[in-house]
């Protein structure tokens, strides 16, 4: 197998072929020279970016007719395809596969990529949307606020009930331009919900997006002390690698605990940095550097470059060489909804090779691939298209648009990665509008579930879910990164 350091070599070697003057080289996979340059009255340099990078990069590049290596020959043809879609967000779509449900574009990179380190325009409100009683009514239910953000100032927490927008009762019609539109300022309308009934409350609520929010992904950590046992408990609510030395301190804090037991809450963890997930997992699992955490796979032309499988094992240092602090543990308990997705999914699936995975909660979304982020900078020395932050001055000034296609499948150490339509869980429970509870409180039912199946003594009276919170989406599904799970730079 290839590690990580081969692969880098490997790659370097590929950009030698493409700065060499695009001298062409046998051994090397470069940007295709076949693809003809567009005429430059055309106005179409997005379009023209979009095309070379997913005939690169794409994951299902040779199951698309259009992406083909020898589909143009000829300037005039190359240009009226890229002139088909004058909206390059069109164009996008309809480069992509049928079956492809995440690869995304953007008009702005810096927003885009902003989030991926956590940052983004929020009032900090995090919620689900339920669809009350198989009407066309719409309510939401707040999940959790983030800290130090306009929402964390006013009087609203998690478990309240809104039915309106301004005045305006929610519906399948309304809801995106309301909560998600242009405006930066909404009232909510409150609810109380009783019987599966909405009554309005008369109370309002006033937020407002603000510029650069960093929402720390780890929200919550602590450790009970029950029926003999020491439990950690971490509500970890995205992969965000600039976290990941505090992400490691949590664990220094669990292992001078002595926990001996762990709960994981990934129930509104969408996703991200596979890294991440990476160290996480090894965290809970232990420094096995010489165990398989994931095994990649590329589109067909990468595949065949590299001959071999790429493959990452478990970590034992952080990317800024910190020791990783371990529970070295053989059992963890993972809640999981349809709200966890890619990198959280990414998270059960690789450990359960190694040891015993108790999955509550319910079905996952279901996301095995990974995505990279290019941006129109070709000569890029990492890769071509592929974002850097310290080369965003060479990106194209003409072209902000940004890419996020999927590149490829990661697979266990048992070369499993089939869970596109989510992975189930060991413990049905579904999160109850009835009974929402608080967030590490040892009585919160999904949290109850696991403590009980831990200690095997129960401390709720039972589990029945009045009121289940059948959601249509929530508020990441309309956030920058959505439930994407991305690689920074796959070869580091």
């Amino acid at each position: 197998m290839k590690g990580k350091n081969m692969n880098k070599y490997v790659l370097l070697f590929i950009l030698s072929g493409i700065m060499l003057g695009g001298c062409k080289n046998d051994d090397a996979i470069m940007i295709n020279p076949n693809i003809p340059s567009p005429d430059p009255s055309a106005n179409v340099v997005v379009q023209d970016f979009m095309y070379r990078a997913m005939n690169t990069w794409y994951f299902w590049q040779k199951d698309k007719a259009d992406l083909a290596d020898d589909r143009f020959s000829n300037t005039e043809d190359y240009t009226t395809f890229l002139a088909s879609e004058t909206d390059p967000s069109a164009f996008f779509e309809k480069l992509k596969v049928s079956e492809d449900r995440f690869s995304r574009s953007s008009d702005d990179y810096k927003t885009w990529t902003n989030a991926l380190a956590g940052i983004s325009k929020s009032n900090g409100l995090e919620f689900g949307l339920v669809r009350l009683n198989q009407s066309d009514s719409i309510f939401g239910i707040v999940r959790y606020i983030i800290p130090n953000s306009n929402a964390s100032t006013k009087s609203i927490k998690r478990g309240d009930i809104f039915m309106g927008v301004n005045g305006q009762v929610l519906t399948d019609d309304n809801y995106i331009n309301l909560l998600f539109g242009d405006s930066d300022t909404y009232t909510l309308n409150m609810a109380d919900i009783e019987d599966n009934k909405l009554t309005a409350n008369d109370i309002e609520v006033s937020l407002t997006k603000e510029e650069g929010l960093a929402e720390n992904p780890i929200f919550l950590d602590k450790i009970f002390e029950i029926g003999g046992k020491k439990i950690g408990y971490l509500v970890y609510n995205a992969f965000t690698d600039e976290y990941d030395e505090e992400l490691n301190q949590v664990f220094g804090r669990f292992v001078a605990g002595q926990v001996d037991e762990l709960v994981l809450d990934l129930r509104y963890n969408s996703g991200g940095d596979v890294n991440s997930a990476r160290l996480l997992s090894s965290m809970i699992h232990g420094l096995h550097t010489d165990k398989v955490f994931l095994t990649q796979r590329w589109n067909a032309k990468w595949q065949a470059f590299f001959g071999e499988e790429l493959t990452d094992n478990f970590a034992d240092k952080t990317k800024a060489g910190t020791q990783l602090n371990t529970l070295n543990l053989s059992k963890v308990y993972i809640i999981a909804t349809y709200g966890s997705a890619s990198a959280s999914e990414l998270v059960i699936n690789s450990l359960r090779p190694h040891m015993e995975v108790i999955h509550i909660g319910e079905k996952t979304r279901g996301k095995n691939e990974f995505s990279l982020t290019f941006v129109d900078d070709p000569q890029s020395p990492s890769y071509p298209y592929l974002f850097s932050r310290g080369r965003e001055d060479k990106i194209n000034p003409s072209n902000k648009w940004a890419i996020q296609p999927l590149c490829g499948r990661n697979e266990n150490a048992d070369g499993f990665s089939d869970y596109t339509s989510g992975l189930i869980p060991d413990e049905l429970l579904q999160e109850d509008l009835a009974n929402y509870d608080v967030l590490g409180d040892q009585f919160e039912p999904l949290l109850a579930k696991a403590i009980e199946d831990i200690t095997g003594t129960t401390g709720k009276r039972s589990f029945e879910v009045k009121m289940p919170a059948n959601l249509i989406t929530d508020s990441k599904m309309f956030a920058p990164l959505e439930d994407r799970m991305f690689v920074s730079n796959p070869f580091e």
